[in-house]
């Protein structure tokens, strides 16, 4: 699907978000039942942030009880769709490549088998590492061992971790691949990954929220710690919206948001849902997608439309799947 042009009469939102309105066309009856859904039941949790942006402009706005547009929010797993952007500015540098081995130094003796795992198999969570994501306190867990006792070296623990399946043969989500990307990128970047960030991401998308944090080895915790506000993250999506390009300059390499909405291959019985390279597919339809965030963190595109969705709050897992169907039919109260 292609996607949208920023429309030549409307500003881009470096410096402010140009308001809009709802369409007269919105299903303003199922909007408005959606609306008390989010914020006056817990049929889907706390919602804290929601807005919406259609063509570059900020058409809706709605913060729960307090908070507020100059609240900072937990990316969560959005942060990975952060790392992801970092990579391709990187790519475009000629600092990494995507199909090279990622040369992680506990895969350096001889023979390793974990040795030809690519940045693209690590990108799109078919690396073949296993790593336990389970967030059921209780339950063997790589993700929660990683980012709690283990957080001195995010990328050390999760590249320390045995090959159960040749790389690139099977799908799984596993946050502990991100951090192995996010110290690449930190080296690439000449180990001040933070500096980079803000002269080439944050800055010129005129992000002034973002709080990313580093654990103790210095590696970007890419996989799950990036606060900003509903409207830096928006400004975010809006960049992958546009295919890269921010005031008509081609910030990430031509084609780089197309390679990350491209599907992965994944085995039958997958239940999470098609996933691209760090961006999940079709939550709100197909040629949607997404950065998604435990506790349910969302930023939501959807070309057809030119809509951008944001969404932060506090959702339980036992309501994590009826929020996703929520994000749907918010969406479809636009078509």
């Amino acid at each position: 699907m292609p996607l949208p042009a920023q429309p030549a009469d409307v500003p881009w939102p470096t410096e402010a978000w140009p308001q809009g309105d709802l369409p007269a066309s919105l299903d303003r009856a199922s909007f408005d039942r959606l609306l008390a859904q989010a914020f006056a039941s817990e049929e889907v949790g706390a919602t804290h942030a929601f807005a919406l942006f259609q063509g570059g402009r900020l058409i809706f706005e709605r913060y729960g009880e307090g908070f507020g547009p100059g609240a900072t929010y937990p990316s969560w797993s959005k942060a990975k769709s952060i790392t992801q952007a970092l990579v391709g500015l990187l790519v475009g540098d000629g600092k990494l490549d995507i199909h090279a081995p990622a040369a992680a130094p506990e895969w350096s003796a001889e023979g390793d088998p974990r040795a030809p795992i690519t940045l693209d198999q690590l990108l799109r969570m078919s690396s073949g590492l296993k790593f336990i994501e389970d967030y059921v306190p209780g339950h063997t867990s790589d993700v929660i061992e990683m980012l709690g006792a283990s957080r001195g070296d995010v990328a050390g623990y999760a590249a320390s971790q045995p090959l159960e399946h040749a790389p690139g043969s099977f799908w799984s989500y596993a946050s502990g691949t991100t951090n192995i990307i996010a110290r690449l990128a930190g080296q690439a970047a000449g180990d001040d990954l933070k500096s980079f960030m803000w002269e080439r991401l944050f800055g010129p998308l005129g992000m002034k929220s973002p709080i990313p944090k580093f654990d103790a080895a210095g590696t970007f915790i890419g996989s799950s710690y990036c606060f900003a506000t509903a409207h830096d993250f928006a400004r975010f999506g809006l960049l992958y919206l546009r295919g890269g390009v921010w005031e008509g300059r081609q910030l990430l390499p031509p084609g780089w948001v197309d390679y990350a909405r491209t599907p992965t291959f994944q085995q039958p019985g997958v239940a999470e849902g098609r996933y691209g390279a760090h961006w999940w597919l079709d939550i709100a339809g197909p040629g949607s997608f997404s950065a998604n965030g435990y506790d349910g963190q969302y930023t939501v595109l959807v070309p057809d439309l030119d809509l951008i969705l944001v969404r932060h709050g506090a959702t339980p897992l036992d309501k994590k799947d009826a929020l996703k169907a929520w994000v749907g039919e918010v969406v479809q109260c636009f078509r």
